[in-house]
């Protein structure tokens, strides 16, 4: 192979002055790949895959390439890992002796000088990962020849085509291999060497089945045609390498094998090439095909074939290296640089705790650069728990749900006393508007908590790309931020209850919006007035109904509130008193409630009790009266009390809706000063006062070890690949 090798140079040069600058660097960036580095192993290479059935020859085929003996044999299956042998074309010593040797992946730093070493380590690395007893698996093992005799280029050897399973092989050990061989020759940039011996048909051959299944061009399929020497007297594979049983565009070559008399004694593959050389050049039939027969032939065939293909994917490969190095470079920016000193150390400590605060304020201002078209975030979720979620369930809020009458009635009969009512009752208004402005302290509260986990969740979420180099300044930045919004939660809690507190302390009957209790009186004597109508009507119409028509007045009187009242609310917003009335009408001393016909009705009930009274006395009778229950109701509704209940809604509503709009006011502006911008305002100060000392430096700064590893990892990679794209 050595005086093959050095016969052929005029033929090896145009691609050893490609390759040579390429391949080796892409051997180096093979090297280099790790887990943490997986993008790249996607990046297809200039690759030569040979397969074929189990004791094809492959594997004599590749020791013939390289010019040395170095896998192992056997005659069961003998390659049970894939082997990705690159080769690498070495210059002399200076003192012009030739230095081969051999290095593998998982062995880094190790030289193998003696081949037969290597054969041993193959075999050893095997059973480590597939076991002793004919185990097959697709994990690679990776083993670099440097070497004077060689082409640069990556061969990788494949386990043979096999049908019965031994062993410990699996039962589907054809489907896996089957698989394991098509992952690497469906990749563009696999040459493919389909290895078929001479005394088998080669329509049937599996080698080529499966290289037309990946390559149905047959562009990038090389036939190889092994063991010529020991087909039948009388025959010959002339139709084979000619290409007309099974036609491949790049062709086919034979070559005869080590015969295993020169394995058992050791014959040279020099010796062995020698014999082959003589064998073709003796045969008649292959005489006159030169050009397709041999070792040598094979070699000069492959360099043609690996110029083209390099010289066709290199300006891709190229463009694919700038966008790996660019992936590569934005990877390695990301754990930034080592600082020693601490002045160094505090700039970047600063300049992380700026960068954080300025995203954050761009977040909540909404103008940060990554801005999302699927959905709301940042400030505009606030303004969305403001406006939609708590302003608008204040105005669905019925400020006398869960308030019946009996409720109000009862309230109004307790403000008495032993007396009757004969004005407008203020006390028990008050009572009932001070329990329903209570009930509006919850909703503050919750508006206040989902404010603050929305700016929990932008604190995590502008996260500076720092932090997953420093995890321990990122867990001490959540927790100072954490109590930092505590800091500023606690004020605005505080200056909503005491909003809410001031709304119940002080009732404001004389604002101006307020609808007053004359007006109210005013509006509920026509509810009343029209429901007596009806229900004059209605005893006209069914007489035998009349005798409970007292009960119905006062139910419809009630309930006629329900109806009226929102017009009500809105009339008396929208009818301004005259300003002479207005100031007469605006409080709470009004002279009756029901004007003339509660006077007639009065002066009746005054004559009734005087004439009950005097029987009384002249009675001889003994009364008893029956015991208080515990639990006393007000009596029966009369046509007073559904006429109070009706003033006592309309003030409740007029006087809650003024309310309710300064909470929806006050509330959203207290949160925004005390909890949001108190937070930009004072969240890089607060960074600097807890964060910011020299003797913290060193320890929010740590960084973890996988870190560490993957900087140097990366740069490794950038070089490299720096280095490719130059040559490239």
């Amino acid at each position: 192979m050595g005086e093959d090798a050095d016969n052929g140079d005029g033929n090896r040069k145009p691609v050893s002055t490609i390759g040579s600058s390429v391949i080796p660097i892409i051997h180096k960036l093979q090297d280099i790949i790790s887990p943490i580095s997986d993008e790249l192993t996607k990046l297809s290479l200039p690759k030569v895959a040979v397969i074929g059935s189990q004791s094809s020859g492959k594997s004599s085929v590749l020791e013939a390439l390289v010019g040395r003996d170095f896998l192992p044999r056997g005659c069961d299956i003998c390659t049970r890992r894939p082997l990705v042998l690159m080769l690498e074309n070495s210059l002399k010593t200076p003192d012009d002796s030739i230095a081969e040797f051999g290095e593998f992946r998982h062995l880094p730093g190790k030289r193998f000088y003696d081949f037969s070493k290597i054969r041993d380590e193959i075999q050893a690395e095997t059973e480590r990962e597939a076991g002793n007893n004919k185990g097959v698996s697709d994990k690679q093992i990776r083993l670099k020849i440097y070497s004077p005799n060689v082409l640069n280029m990556t061969l990788v050897d494949l386990p043979g085509i096999t049908k019965v399973p031994v062993g410990d092989q699996p039962t589907d050990i054809e489907a896996r291999i089957r698989k394991m061989i098509a992952a690497h020759i469906s990749q563009e940039n696999c040459i493919i060497l389909a290895v078929t011996p001479a005394n088998s048909d080669l329509a049937t051959s599996d080698a080529l089945q499966m290289a037309r299944e990946a390559d149905p061009n047959g562009s990038r399929t090389i036939g190889v045609i092994t063991k010529l020497d020991i087909m039948d007297r009388g025959t010959d594979a002339c139709n084979f390498l000619l290409g007309k049983v099974v036609p491949l565009r790049l062709g086919y070559i034979g070559v005869v094998n080590r015969s295993q008399e020169d394995i058992n004694y050791n014959r040279s593959i020099r010796d062995a090439l020698a014999r082959e050389e003589r064998f073709f050049s003796v045969h008649p039939v292959y005489n006159v095909l030169s050009d397709r027969c041999g070792i040598p032939q094979l070699a000069k065939k492959l360099n043609q074939i690996l110029e083209q293909h390099i010289r066709m994917v290199l300006p891709h490969l190229k463009a694919e290296l700038n966008l790996r190095m660019t992936t590569v470079f934005n990877e390695l920016s990301t754990y930034g640089e080592v600082m020693e000193s601490k002045a160094d150390q505090g700039v970047i400590l600063l300049n992380i705790l700026k960068r954080y605060c300025e995203a954050f304020t761009a977040m909540v201002d909404g103008k940060g650069q990554e801005m999302s078209t699927k959905e709301l975030c940042g400030g505009a979720r606030i303004h969305y728990i403001f406006q939609s979620i708590f302003v608008k369930s204040l105005e669905e809020v019925d400020p006398c749900e869960g308030l019946t009458d009996d409720d109000i009635r009862t309230a109004i009969q307790n403000s008495t006393g032993p007396r009757n009512a004969l004005f407008v009752p203020e006390v028990p208004f008050e009572v009932l508007v001070r329990r329903q402005i209570a009930q509006l302290l919850d909703p503050s509260l919750q508006c206040l908590i989902f404010v603050y986990d929305e700016l929990m969740k932008m604190s995590q979420s502008c996260q500076a790309t720092e932090f997953r180099r420093y995890p321990y300044l990122k867990r001490r930045l959540d927790e100072v931020m954490r109590k930092f919004f505590r800091s500023g939660e606690r004020p605005a809690e505080s200056m909503i209850r005491n909003i809410i507190e001031m709304e119940m302390d002080y009732i404001n009957s004389s604002h101006p919006n307020f609808i007053g209790g004359n007006r109210a009186v005013e509006l509920a004597m026509q509810q009343v007035k029209s429901i007596q109508d009806n229900i004059g009507v209605e005893k006209l119409s069914t007489p035998e109904k009349g005798k409970g028509s007292r009960a119905v007045l006062a139910r419809s009187v009630a309930n006629g509130v329900t109806h009226n009242q929102q017009g009500s609310h809105l009339q008396s917003n929208n009818e301004k008193a005259p300003a002479g009335r207005n100031s007469s009408t605006r409080g709470w001393g009004i002279s009756s409630i029901f004007g003339s016909m509660a006077s007639s009705g009065m002066n009746s009930i005054s004559r009734s009790l005087d004439e009950t009274f005097h029987d009384t006395e002249h009675s001889s009778s003994t009364i008893q009266l029956r015991e208080p229950p515990s639990i006393l109701r007000p009596p029966e509704l009369t046509e007073q009390g559904a006429v109070e209940i009706i003033v006592t809604k309309l003030l409740l509503r007029s006087y809650y809706d003024i309310v309710r709009k300064n909470i929806q006011d006050l509330v959203p502006k207290a949160i925004m000063h005390f909890l949001v911008n108190y937070t930009k305002r004072e969240l890089h100060n607060t960074f600097i006062q807890k964060l910011y000392r020299e003797s913290l430096f060193e320890e929010l700064l740590q960084e973890q070890d996988e870190v560490i590893a993957k900087r140097k990892h990366a740069r490794e990679v950038f070089h490299v690949l720096q280095q490719a794209v130059q040559v490239s």
